[in-house]
């Protein structure tokens, strides 16, 4: 099951590049700014920090959706 979800998410964010921005990851999670800086801070979506800026790898935001 969880393999499907990898794969659904997969093709769902298929349009976006493997590392995603801040940004990226609100428009598809359609969720807030405030709301996404919370989840990496908490390390629910796991992420790299390079100085004040996030790089987010798009597999780590599907990990996050199976998660949920």
């Amino acid at each position: 099951m969880k393999g499907d979800t990898l794969k659904n998410t997969t093709e769902l964010f298929a349009e976006y590049c493997d590392v995603v921005s801040v940004d990226d990851v609100t428009k598809m999670l359609k969720l807030s700014k405030v709301t996404v800086y919370k989840l990496l801070k908490s390390g629910r979506i796991r992420t790299i920090k390079v100085g004040k800026r996030y790089i987010i790898p798009k597999r780590c935001v599907s990990e996050f959706l199976e998660s949920c």
